[in-house]
């Protein structure tokens, strides 16, 4: 049907993006910084459209810039805790 065609649909395009979300982490993980150079790499690997990669790359730079985010909000209030038993 219509709809299990889509939820499968669905399913291989978050497969998708784990997998190329897994291998720009390694990339990165092997000190490959260049952005196009891995957006060439993971189309070589993978054997997927470029525009693909880019979205795929903009979402988990997203995803990062969240979580440094909230660690940063983290170490603040860890930092005004620990600042506030000192000055007892």
């Amino acid at each position: 049907s219509y709809i299990e065609q889509e939820k499968s649909n669905f399913v291989n395009r978050t497969n998708q993006s784990t997998i190329i979300k897994q291998t720009i982490n390694s990339f990165l993980d092997k000190g490959i910084t260049d952005k196009q150079d891995i957006y060439t790499k993971v189309v070589d690997e993978l054997g997927v459209p470029r525009p693909t990669v880019r979205r795929v790359a903009r979402d988990l730079r997203n995803e990062l810039l969240e979580k440094i985010k909230i660690l940063k909000n983290i170490n603040k209030i860890i930092y005004e805790k620990l600042c506030r038993k000192i000055s007892y």
